[in-house]
């Protein structure tokens, strides 16, 4: 197991992102904190030395190259990167769309993800010894649609891609790169879920929920492994949620 190093998570100001970066700063990890709400972020810091708040917007790659440069100056390097933020943008059919609904959710699921990926691999391939692994949140929807979720669906699909390309260019600089896939972890994004969602027979319907803590351990479980070894593809869900199963 590795020992504690240096990990940034972008969207930490809540949900998935605020449960991993606490998950780490009580591990005894130097935490760099990105997300865009600056106030939050203080309150996740909670004033501990370990931890970096940084106010970030990952679809603006100048303030993703300015956080991750700031947070190699304050912590010598990067060991990790929990590729996180993300939004769910509103639901509907395709040529119900509002187009600035799809580059917005482009912006920040994809092309955030790019940016923050990029300025990782630049800081783990330029630092002595060079390293360090990328960790990024796919979802569920990497793997099936929810009804209505073109925008959301497609982005994650993406990120699976990136994920492997990664994973296979980081070879050659000791960067390893895997993606956790999330079904149903109870945080203000997915509490929802628990009161009815909308199923693929049109019906509406409670679904599980998991305790996100269980997200956090396992981004940790990947996060400490040696270098030589990496979880490519893990899935965690709610054990009930309808996944499995023909529609």
């Amino acid at each position: 197991m590795a020992a504690p190093g240096t990990l940034v998570v972008t969207g930490a100001s809540a949900g998935i992102g605020r449960a991993v970066a606490e998950r780490f700063l009580d591990a005894g990890w130097n935490v760099a904190l990105l997300a865009r709400r600056r106030a939050v972020l203080g309150e996740v810091a909670g004033g501990r030395a370990n931890a970096l708040a940084l106010a970030c917007d990952v679809a603006d790659v100048s303030a993703v190259d300015a956080a991750f440069t700031a947070t190699a100056r304050q912590f010598g390097r990067i060991d990790v990167l929990f590729n996180n933020a993300g939004i769910f943008p509103k639901t509907g059919l395709i040529d119900e769309m509002d187009l600035a609904d799809w580059h917005r959710v482009v912006d920040v699921n994809l092309s955030g993800m790019v940016h923050a990926a990029r300025a990782a691999f630049r800081q783990m391939r330029a630092q002595v010894p060079h390293g360090g692994r990328i960790i990024n949140n796919g979802s569920i929807s990497a793997h099936a649609p929810r009804p209505g979720s073109l925008g959301y669906t497609v982005t994650k699909h993406a990120v699976t891609g990136l994920t492997r390309v990664l994973a296979l260019d980081g070879r050659p600089f000791d960067i390893a790169c895997g993606q956790i896939d999330i079904g149903n972890a109870e945080t203000e994004l997915a509490s929802a879920l628990g009161q009815g969602a909308k199923q693929a027979d049109g019906s509406v319907r409670p679904e599980p929920l998991m305790d996100v803590a269980h997200v956090a351990d396992a981004v940790h479980g990947m996060a400490t492994l040696p270098l030589t070894a990496n979880v490519l593809n893990l899935t965690i869900m709610a054990t009930k949620m309808p996944f499995v199963g023909r529609g």
